[in-house]
């Protein structure tokens, strides 16, 4: 190949199509065919009766479920409430009634109904299903946190690629404060769509945009520290990191019981499942199991300063003054000529990032 301006064409060709790649193979492998997987549900009962009936659904339903018993109704409530299981059946000869918690997982309660409406039928008695935390009207469906989610962190690593191409001759420190300020912008971008654009909260907005501007602020500084060492690549890591792991695993479109392994497995420590997760505990759940979600997301915030500080160590002064020496005795037409590669550099960043 002589042309060197159609090697770097092909060159930066890469980057999107790995995207490609790898946005297709995390969104059809995490949401083309959702299944209960190991879906935990309750019966209500205590006598041997009950045992043999729970274990029968256990035998017919196989790897999909997850059924244990419990004694009381208000057990079982407790348990949807704590979203320790995903839904509860009553049986009853009369009025059979199914306990769920939709602002949880929609999909995950269609689902547990899908699987208990056939068993009231056999008695031949209609199932009554009782929602105990249904969304806000403005928010139906309970999936208007995954869309926050996904606004909330497009600002985040879009503003890393800015940050990394336009502020390249800035301390990482520097950088870094730029990273917390944007963090916080982007929280508040966060809390007024939430809030008083489409009301998916009605309370709590103060602590909505402090949990999102610690999301942010964690996915901002570890890209700004991973710039340092992965330049142009670092779009590809932020959307493997951020989008195709991250989207697919937050439990806000399927929870992991309703994913494969490697998702429900991402889901328990991952911080778009933090984010989430705590912004439907706050909103929804008394801020049961919220604490959690906090440390998870702050976890994250460490790990992006440990990675910040790793990246300026490595850019100390005398470091880079070794590193620009060569450039500096550059003729002025390879001066130019690095000029435009470096421009053409910001701006394809910049544009694959969004």
């Amino acid at each position: 190949m002589k042309s060197p301006a159609l090697r770097h064409v092909l060159t930066h060709l890469i980057t999107p199509l790995l995207m490609c790649i790898g946005m297709g193979l995390a969104y059809m492998g995490a949401f083309v065919t959702p299944e209960p997987h190991h879906m935990p549900v309750a019966v209500v009962g205590a006598g041997p009766e009950a045992k043999v009936f729970a274990q029968t659904v256990k035998d017919t339903a196989g790897d999909k479920l997850d059924v244990r018993t419990v004694s009381t109704r208000a057990d079982a409530v407790a348990l949807v409430e704590h979203r320790d299981v995903t839904g509860a059946y009553v049986p009853s000869a009369h009025k059979p009634e199914l306990i769920v918690a939709s602002a949880a997982s929609d999909m995950g309660a269609t689902a547990v109904e899908k699987v208990f409406t056939p068993v009231a039928a056999q008695q031949g008695t209609p199932l009554k299903v009782t929602d105990i935390a249904e969304p806000v009207s403005d928010d139906p469906t309970g999936q208007g946190l995954f869309f926050l989610l996904i606004a909330v962190s497009i600002g985040s690593y879009a503003s890393v690629a800015a940050i990394g191409a336009a502020g390249a001759a800035l301390a990482v420190r520097v950088r870094a404060l730029i990273a917390v300020g944007t963090a916080a912008v982007v929280g508040g971008i966060g809390a007024l769509l939430a809030g008083p654009v489409f009301h998916l909260a009605h309370h709590d907005l103060g602590t909505l945009w402090a949990m999102a501007w610690l999301y942010s602020a964690g996915i901002l500084l570890i890209g700004v520290g991973l710039h340092t060492f992965l330049k142009r690549w670092t779009t590809l890591a932020m959307m493997v990191l951020f989008v195709m792991l991250n989207f697919t695993s937050s439990g806000g479109l399927f929870r992991p019981e309703l994913q494969n392994g490697f998702f429900g497995t991402l889901h328990a420590f991952w911080n778009g499942a933090g984010f989430v997760e705590g912004i439907r505990s706050l909103l929804y759940f008394g801020d049961d199991g919220i604490a959690r979600n906090v440390w998870t997301l702050a976890v994250w915030l460490v790990v992006g300063i440990a990675v910040t500080g790793i990246a300026a160590l490595w850019e100390r002064p005398g470091r880079r003054a070794v590193e620009e020496a060569p450039a500096a005795r550059e003729t002025p037409a390879a001066e130019a000529e690095r000029e435009v590669e470096r421009e053409a550099e910001e701006e394809t960043e910049e544009s694959v990032a969004v």
